[in-house]
């Protein structure tokens, strides 16, 4: 049976559809009965749902979770001792947040997939990084918002790392013009949710009358386009501004959450979303929850043999998207490339950078 380890040594877009499939049915027909066995809630939604035990799973058959199951829900297979990190989703005031238990090694695996999709786009080594958000995010380290695992995970791939707003969530021009002066001539990173991007470095420096020297910096950014989308912003303004404020190029988003973190979606140089080697996606039908084929809307689907810590590896999240093709983009990257197209009705609004709202 393939194992993650195997799975890993894989490029990470690397593998065709053919390849997928045969190293991601086993693993998740595994998952399925091993949190079955350990997930007393989990277990009760599969027999609920039919599903005998033993059964062997595909990618198409392979229960899934609602994602607001885990607002709603204690979803772990590990006892509370052995508790390594607890991740929370965004949510606004007075939303329910989603709870994601991990342990040292659900958390290692996902460390260590999230390195090999960044450095696919980056190159290896760390760079200069540039952290569009404040450190106070980061003050409470037991319980980890969505944007707080977001950036620590991110930041992996910086060193040293500077933070571009204070605490009152003010751009520190002074601070961040010192830190590309001393790495000038170096490639930087810059990492950021898209609305805090937007707001307070964007069109801060435009409020400012200022630009930066950061010609040949990679900014890789997710989340908040609801909120850009009803300021009437396009990704290709999004992009535009940037270069003509900082020179950034190129300028990448990517599509993840808290339920599945590690596990994102990468833009390439095309402006579409990938899926890695490390996991899937699947379109499902809103009317029958069948599988949609490319250019048919429908819901997202998430599947990732990474979680052992609590039954995450196949979700039904609450937004929208096409499937554009698979092992055909123009860029060269292997497996599906989507769009994301927003969100379900009625679905709570969520994004990693609408926890910040000011």
């Amino acid at each position: 049976m393939p194992d993650y380890e195997q799975l890993l040594e894989c490029p990470p877009f690397g593998l065709t559809a053919g390849e997928k499939g045969a190293l991601f049915d086993p693993m998740l027909t595994r998952l399925t009965a091993l949190h079955r066995a350990r997930c007393a809630p989990y277990d009760r939604l599969l027999k609920a749902l039919g599903c005998g035990a033993h059964t062997p799973f595909t990618r198409e058959s392979v229960p899934m979770l609602p994602v607001s199951l885990f607002k709603q829900m204690d979803l772990r297979s590990i006892p509370e001792e052995d508790i390594f990190k607890v991740i929370t989703s965004s949510g606004t005031s007075g939303q329910q947040v989603s709870r994601i238990c991990l342990d040292a090694a659900t958390s290692a695996r996902q460390q260590k997939t999230l390195s090999r999709i960044v450095s696919h786009l980056i190159g290896p080594g760390r760079l200069p990084m540039l952290v569009i958000d404040s450190r106070q995010v980061l003050r409470n380290r037991a319980m980890f918002s969505a944007r707080g695992a977001g950036i620590l995970g991110f930041s992996l791939f910086g060193s040293p790392v500077c933070y571009a707003l204070d605490d009152e969530m003010k751009l520190d021009l002074p601070a961040v013009e010192a830190f590309l002066e001393k790495h000038r001539g170096r490639k930087i990173l810059l990492f950021g949710f898209t609305y805090m991007v937007w707001k307070h470095f964007c069109l801060a420096l435009e409020e400012l009358g200022r630009t930066l020297p950061i010609q040949g910096g990679v900014l890789i950014h997710g989340g908040g386009w609801k909120t850009l989308a009803g300021q009437a912003v396009s990704p290709q303004e999004f992009r535009a501004r940037l270069r003509a404020v900082a020179g950034l190029e190129p300028v990448a988003d990517y599509y993840g959450m808290a339920e599945q973190t590690g596990c994102i979606c990468l833009q390439c140089p095309q402006g579409h979303l990938h899926v890695s080697s490390y996991s899937d996606i699947l379109i499902r039908r809103v009317s029958d929850y069948g599988v949609c084929p490319p250019g048919e809307p429908g819901v997202i689907q998430v599947l990732s043999p990474l979680p052992e810590s609590y039954p995450g590896h196949s979700l039904l999240t609450e937004d929208t998207g096409v499937l554009l093709g698979e092992d055909d983009c123009p860029c060269g990257w292997k497996g599906k490339y989507f769009t994301v197209t927003g969100r379900l009705p009625r679905a709570e609004v969520r994004g990693c950078s609408d926890t910040y709202g000011g």
